[in-house]
């Protein structure tokens, strides 16, 4: 299995509150439902106000490499990602479990 963690920061001046930030959590809720490969999926807002917290997380597990790759290609996956380059920036973790 492979852990696939990601945390997002809002851009400067981007709320929660921000239609495009409402959206985009809107999409990743639903994405571990759409693709096949996801074998579990949480993501939320953070609950803390530490500057040094990211805002949104995702936590997520595949399969393998090769699912992982089918995952980050998917359709809905590049949907959901390309609304958040408009209003954040991310760091991404893959490890095996």
């Amino acid at each position: 299995m492979i852990r696939h963690l990601v945390l997002f920061k809002l851009n400067e001046g981007v709320g929660r509150d921000d239609p495009r930030a409402v959206a985009g959590a809107k999409a990743f809720a639903e994405l571990g439902d759409l693709i096949d490969e996801v074998e579990f999926w949480e993501c939320a807002w953070n609950i803390t106000e530490r500057p040094i917290a990211y805002d949104f997380a995702i936590n997520s597990a595949v399969a393998d490499a090769d699912a992982l790759k089918r995952y980050i290609e998917h359709p809905a996956h590049q949907e959901a990602a390309g609304q958040w380059r408009e209003f954040a920036t991310w760091v991404i973790a893959d490890y095996p479990f």
